[in-house]
Protein backbone atom coordinates (compact mmCIF):
# COMPACT_ATOMS: atom_id res chain seq x y z
CA UNK A 1 0.00 0.00 0.00
CA UNK A 2 1.02 3.58 -0.78
CA UNK A 3 1.13 6.71 1.41
CA UNK A 4 -1.40 8.12 -0.59
CA UNK A 5 -4.38 5.10 -0.29
CA UNK A 6 -3.14 5.03 3.59
CA UNK A 7 -3.81 8.36 4.15
CA UNK A 8 -7.28 8.42 2.22
CA UNK A 9 -8.11 5.52 4.15
CA UNK A 10 -7.19 7.23 7.51
CA UNK A 11 -8.47 10.56 6.52
CA UNK A 12 -12.08 8.57 6.53
CA UNK A 13 -11.67 7.52 9.12
CA UNK A 14 -11.08 10.41 11.26
CA UNK A 15 -13.96 11.95 9.16
CA UNK A 16 -16.25 9.35 10.10
CA UNK A 17 -14.98 9.13 14.13
CA UNK A 18 -15.47 11.70 16.36
CA UNK A 19 -15.08 9.97 19.66
CA UNK A 20 -11.64 8.92 20.52
CA UNK A 21 -9.37 8.22 23.55
CA UNK A 22 -6.85 10.41 24.22
CA UNK A 23 -4.04 9.28 26.40
CA UNK A 24 -1.36 11.83 28.15
CA UNK A 25 1.06 10.69 30.91
CA UNK A 26 0.08 12.39 34.69
CA UNK A 27 3.14 11.31 37.03
CA UNK A 28 5.12 9.42 34.70
CA UNK A 29 2.00 6.73 33.93
CA UNK A 30 -0.54 6.94 31.46
CA UNK A 31 -3.82 9.01 32.01
CA UNK A 32 -6.89 8.04 29.07
CA UNK A 33 -10.38 9.60 28.74
CA UNK A 34 -13.02 9.96 26.04
CA UNK A 35 -12.73 13.34 23.78
CA UNK A 36 -14.59 14.41 20.92
CA UNK A 37 -12.14 15.25 17.73
CA UNK A 38 -12.67 17.54 14.72
CA UNK A 39 -10.24 16.81 11.95
CA UNK A 40 -8.47 19.24 9.68
CA UNK A 41 -6.83 16.97 7.14
CA UNK A 42 -4.95 14.78 9.52
CA UNK A 43 -4.95 17.53 12.31
CA UNK A 44 -6.89 17.12 15.24
CA UNK A 45 -8.45 19.44 17.11
CA UNK A 46 -10.70 19.31 20.42
CA UNK A 47 -12.02 21.54 22.98
CA UNK A 48 -11.39 21.33 26.81
CA UNK A 49 -11.54 23.56 29.57
CA UNK A 50 -8.60 25.74 30.59
CA UNK A 51 -8.04 24.77 34.16
CA UNK A 52 -8.61 20.97 33.49
CA UNK A 53 -5.85 18.07 34.95
CA UNK A 54 -5.03 17.70 30.83
CA UNK A 55 -3.92 21.00 30.15
CA UNK A 56 -1.39 20.71 33.28
CA UNK A 57 -0.62 17.66 31.50
CA UNK A 58 0.09 18.62 27.90
CA UNK A 59 1.93 22.05 29.09
CA UNK A 60 4.07 19.16 31.15
CA UNK A 61 4.53 16.78 28.19
CA UNK A 62 3.14 17.33 24.88
CA UNK A 63 3.33 14.01 24.30
CA UNK A 64 -0.14 11.71 23.70
CA UNK A 65 -1.32 9.15 21.88
CA UNK A 66 -5.17 8.61 20.58
CA UNK A 67 -7.31 5.80 19.29
CA UNK A 68 -10.15 6.77 16.67
CA UNK A 69 -12.26 4.51 14.85
CA UNK A 70 -14.09 1.23 14.60
CA UNK A 71 -17.43 1.29 16.04
CA UNK A 72 -17.83 4.08 13.36
CA UNK A 73 -16.38 2.42 10.62
CA UNK A 74 -17.77 0.13 8.02
CA UNK A 75 -15.29 -2.32 8.10
CA UNK A 76 -13.83 -1.63 11.47
CA UNK A 77 -11.10 0.22 10.70
CA UNK A 78 -8.94 2.38 13.65
CA UNK A 79 -6.27 4.44 13.52
CA UNK A 80 -3.70 4.64 16.17
CA UNK A 81 -1.93 8.49 16.47
CA UNK A 82 1.56 9.65 17.76
CA UNK A 83 1.02 13.20 18.38
CA UNK A 84 2.49 16.15 20.31
CA UNK A 85 -0.56 18.52 21.42
CA UNK A 86 -0.14 22.09 22.01
CA UNK A 87 -2.99 24.12 24.11
CA UNK A 88 -4.49 26.93 21.33
CA UNK A 89 -6.18 29.68 23.01
CA UNK A 90 -5.96 31.82 19.57
CA UNK A 91 -9.78 33.43 19.46
CA UNK A 92 -9.71 32.43 15.76
CA UNK A 93 -9.12 28.45 15.97
CA UNK A 94 -11.45 28.57 19.08
CA UNK A 95 -14.14 30.15 17.23
CA UNK A 96 -13.49 27.63 13.99
CA UNK A 97 -13.94 24.99 16.11
CA UNK A 98 -17.14 26.27 17.50
CA UNK A 99 -18.72 26.36 14.66
CA UNK A 100 -17.64 22.65 13.53
CA UNK A 101 -18.32 20.89 17.11
CA UNK A 102 -21.41 20.06 19.08
CA UNK A 103 -21.12 23.02 21.09
CA UNK A 104 -22.05 20.99 24.43
CA UNK A 105 -19.82 21.69 27.69
CA UNK A 106 -19.52 25.40 26.99
CA UNK A 107 -22.24 28.17 26.72
CA UNK A 108 -20.38 30.51 24.35
CA UNK A 109 -17.44 30.48 22.40
CA UNK A 110 -15.95 33.54 24.47
CA UNK A 111 -16.31 31.49 27.58
CA UNK A 112 -13.16 32.24 29.07
CA UNK A 113 -12.24 28.63 30.56
CA UNK A 114 -12.56 27.71 26.91
CA UNK A 115 -9.52 26.43 25.18
CA UNK A 116 -8.59 24.09 21.92
CA UNK A 117 -6.15 20.98 22.11
CA UNK A 118 -4.39 20.94 18.97
CA UNK A 119 -3.42 17.63 17.92
CA UNK A 120 0.17 17.40 15.31
CA UNK A 121 0.74 13.42 14.35
CA UNK A 122 3.62 12.29 14.42
CA UNK A 123 2.88 9.01 13.21
CA UNK A 124 -0.53 7.32 11.95
CA UNK A 125 -0.57 3.79 12.34
CA UNK A 126 -3.65 2.50 9.77
CA UNK A 127 -5.55 -1.19 11.80
CA UNK A 128 -7.92 -3.47 10.92
CA UNK A 129 -8.98 -2.03 7.60
CA UNK A 130 -9.62 -5.44 5.89
CA UNK A 131 -9.68 -3.68 2.19
CA UNK A 132 -6.50 -2.78 2.72
CA UNK A 133 -3.04 -4.50 3.66
CA UNK A 134 -2.66 -2.96 7.47
CA UNK A 135 -1.48 -2.58 9.48
CA UNK A 136 0.61 0.39 7.70
CA UNK A 137 2.05 3.53 9.41
CA UNK A 138 2.50 7.18 7.65
CA UNK A 139 5.24 9.16 9.05
CA UNK A 140 4.96 13.13 9.40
Amino acid sequence: MDNQKATEAIEKVLDHSKVGVLSTAYNNKPNSRYMVFYNDELTLYTKTNVNSIKVEEIEDNPYAYILLGYNETTNHSFVEIDATIEVVKDQKVIDWLWETQDKSFFDSNKDPELCVLKVTPKSIKLMNDKDLDTPFTIEL
